[in-house]
């Protein structure tokens, strides 16, 4: 996913947060990618989650808020949410029914009506419940903005209050926002066009700034299988029947294992890459690594693939050199 910071210059202050101190760009940053579709985080150092990456987008396009689905990839997630059973700022939520109706819905019908409309918001800020609000969680993506441009592509720009780089900024956000990005533009009938990102506060904690540091030191030796030519992305939706390809979505986080996928995204990418992940995660089998790898030949978008592949190839290696070590290994 090629990008684009548009800031300058690069500064950043000390400040204190609830959350500890953090080093903070003296300016709101807008990012611009000019590849949003090109999503996959291919980075050793960053060692991004690609199954539950994948499956977190679905969610949030199935429109959910609840927390066993994503709780199930990654049991931190329960940390996330104020009663253990939900969260308040759940984006997929805000998109799809939050407000009394499918926001997602409206801006489709708009925007294929009318492409020269500039009127298509998409909200996910609640002033009467976020503002004053009290709790762990809070939408930090505030609006995304859909136009098309001169070049007839489905242009986005999402609106951010506070954000922190590595984690959130060019890791899940760039992921699940490229993704709502993709489906739009889709469901309209027009080519992807830019997915740009204004950050009003974006920042790095300090707790985990040595951690980041060494991150940041191999950014410009990081292998780009896009560019590459080794990998290309697989598109999500196969045509433009989007309500049908939301039932699916919600089939989907109901049960990956379901019959009757009849998208060959849900078929071909997203199902199988839901069952290597949980062969991977039973610890019961003592064949899990290679039962997933060969589970994940079954991929056909080859981004997510090769991802899912390194992915389970460095807890391969940790578990190998666990064991060598007498060190039990999770």
């Amino acid at each position: 996913m090629a990008l684009d910071a548009l800031t300058q210059p690069w500064t950043s202050v000390e400040r204190e947060t609830r959350n500890g101190p953090v080093l903070q760009f003296a300016e709101p940053v807008t990012t611009a990618y000019r590849k949003p579709e090109e999503r996959v985080i291919f980075w050793p150092q960053r060692d991004a989650n690609p199954f539950f990456h994948l499956f977190e987008s679905i969610w949030m396009m199935a429109g959910r808020n609840d927390v066993e689905p994503v709780a199930a990839y990654v049991a931190n997630m329960r940390n996330y949410s104020d009663d253990g059973l939900s969260f308040h700022g759940a984006y997929g939520r805000r998109w799809r029914g939050y407000f009394g109706f499918d926001q997602l819905a409206v801006i489709i019908k708009a925007l294929r009506k009318d492409p020269t409309c500039r009127r298509q918001v998409l909200s996910m800020w609640d002033a009467h419940t976020d503002l004053g609000r009290e709790g762990k969680d809070l939408p930090c993506n505030l609006q995304a903005l859909f136009s098309i441009g001169w070049g007839g592509a489905l242009d986005m720009l999402v609106t951010n209050r506070s954000n922190d780089l590595v984690w959130g900024a060019y890791g899940a956000n760039a992921v699940h926002f490229s993704f709502l990005h993709e489906f739009m533009a889709r469901a309209i009938g027009v080519p992807v066009g830019r997915y740009r990102q204004v950050s009003n506060n974006l920042h790095v904690y300090k707790a985990t700034l040595a951690q980041v540091e060494g991150i940041a030191a191999t950014v410009s030796n990081i292998p780009d299988p896009y560019a590459a030519g080794e990998v290309s992305p697989f598109p999500i939706m196969g045509g433009n029947d989007y309500p049908a390809w939301l039932g699916e979505a919600e089939m989907f986080v109901e049960d990956p294992n379901a019959m009757g996928f009849t998208d060959p995204f849900f078929r071909k990418v997203a199902v199988p890459m839901h069952q290597a992940y949980f062969i991977f995660k039973n610890k019961e089998n003592p064949h899990r690594f290679d039962e997933a790898l060969e589970r994940l030949q079954d991929v056909k978008a080859t981004d997510w693939k090769m991802a899912g592949k390194e992915w389970l190839a460095r807890r391969l290696a940790n578990f190998t050199k666990a064991n060598d070590n007498g060190v039990a290994y999770d």
